[in-house]
């Protein structure tokens, strides 16, 4: 199994997203810059998270995305599921008769323990508590793959001076 580069793209979005202030909106090409993520690609994948309503979208002047629902209440396994339908190692694993040999197949149990330990971590790792892994600045620098972008809004000493820094450096 392996996560599609749909499901990676999402996932940018939603930790960028979930790292901003409540209530910001950003525009597709400051997400698009965030995450490294070519805006035709994103597009797509935007359209799908809100779709799912984990996200929403506002058009005109002040338009852009935003976290639909607080980022403490979505987690990984939400975003990857809106993007990739339900997680299924195997299709024994689907409900009803998906597979004749699943009540006697020696596999069919490992392949549910498998299943269970995938949904129960990504389940556990919410986009709040991963925005704040990504968080590497106080005054409003967010890092996401290694490329600093300044979240608008956030207040912070000598606005108009500052110089991006990534994790580790020294202002």
């Amino acid at each position: 199994m392996q996560i599609t580069r749909a499901s990676d793209y999402a996932v940018r979005v939603m930790i960028h997203l979930a790292g901003l202030p409540p209530g910001s909106t950003v525009r597709q090409s400051v997400l698009s810059h965030a995450t490294d993520v070519s805006g035709h690609f994103l597009s797509k994948v935007l359209q799908q998270l809100v779709r799912s309503r984990l996200i929403r979208s506002q058009r005109g002047s002040g338009g852009g995305f935003s976290m639909a629902v607080p980022a403490a209440g979505v987690s990984l396994l939400d975003v990857v599921e809106a993007i990739e339908g339900p997680v299924r190692l195997n299709q024994c694993l689907m409900e009803g008769p998906s597979c004749e040999r699943k009540s006697w197949c020696p596999a069919h149990q490992v392949w549910a323990e498998a299943q269970a330990a995938v949904v129960n971590v990504l389940g556990a790792a919410s986009m709040a508590s991963l925005a704040l892994q990504a968080k590497s600045d106080s005054e409003g620098l967010y890092r996401l793959h290694d490329k600093p972008v300044w979240i608008s809004g956030v207040p912070g000493k000598n606005a108009g001076q500052r110089t991006p820094r990534t994790r580790g450096s020294q202002a």
